[in-house]
């Protein structure tokens, strides 16, 4: 689904980004550790196209997206949420998802539309906020919310984008710890019933084995483990660069 070759991000004389090789497949949950400064929300940029690579190609649905807008990259199925979250506090959370809507339909320029419109739309959002278990807080204003249900409901507006893949800078940053596997309960629940393929920047370990297929551990920008969580961090070079830790 999607493939990143010999990538590569310079900013002045400093390479951040320096050649990782990596695909991710269809239907698969990634995670992407590393230390800080490692160039994991780096990384995430180049996918997305919020930044411009220097070198190297990027894949997407077998179309070299390398060079394209980050418009074109949401309208291929290649959609993504922000470390900090991203909403629209004067408005609902109903609104928050039908603005997504809206916008990816195309419709946000035409001005006044038909009820119709709005209808159908509403009816998608609120069955999106059924899926995401927070339909019942639909007229709650986001700074009600508590900080987990900001993140899900973020991540709500990212899949209102209809993404193949769905890339999230850590979803459970800010949240209290017995909240957290609630959060992935929900997103990872929503991310299979609807059969997308999830790439996630985390940096909590038991988030990473609970809850994804493969870990790729990044450092000093390039990929140096890859593979299933438990055989990952079993490794003695990724227990001493993201622990601090030598057999």
């Amino acid at each position: 689904m999607l493939k990143v070759t010999n990538l590569t991000k310079d900013f002045g004389r400093s390479r951040i980004i320096n050649r990782p090789s990596f695909e991710v497949g269809k239907d698969e949950i990634l995670s992407l550790v590393g230390p800080n400064g490692a160039g994991k929300t780096t990384l995430v940029n180049l996918i997305s196209g919020h930044i411009k690579v220097t070198g190297g190609i990027i894949e997407f649905l077998g179309q070299d997206i390398t060079f394209a807008s980050p418009y074109r990259r949401i309208k291929m199925g290649l959609a993504r949420n922000f470390q900090i979250t991203n909403l629209f506090e004067n408005g609902t959370v109903l609104d928050n998802i039908r603005i997504c809507l809206f916008s990816n339909y195309g419709k946000i320029r035409r001005g006044i539309l038909p009820a119709t419109h709005y209808k159908a739309i509403t009816e998608e959002a609120t069955e999106l906020l059924d899926i995401f278990g927070i339909g019942n807080k639909e007229k709650l204003f986001p700074p009600s919310l508590s900080e987990g249900d900001k993140k899900i409901l973020d991540t709500a507006m990212a899949f209102a984008l209809k993404p193949k893949l769905l890339l999230l800078d850590e979803p459970t940053s800010g949240v209290a710890t017995g909240d957290k596997f609630k959060v992935m309960d929900t997103i990872v629940a929503a991310i299979k019933k609807e059969q997308v393929a999830c790439m996630i920047i985390e940096h909590d370990m038991d988030i990473v084995s609970d809850y994804t297929d493969r870990v790729l551990v990044l450092a000093e920008g390039n990929i140096i483990a890859d593979g299933k969580p438990k055989d990952i961090m079993a490794e003695s070079n990724v227990k001493e660069i993201l622990f601090g830790v030598r057999d």
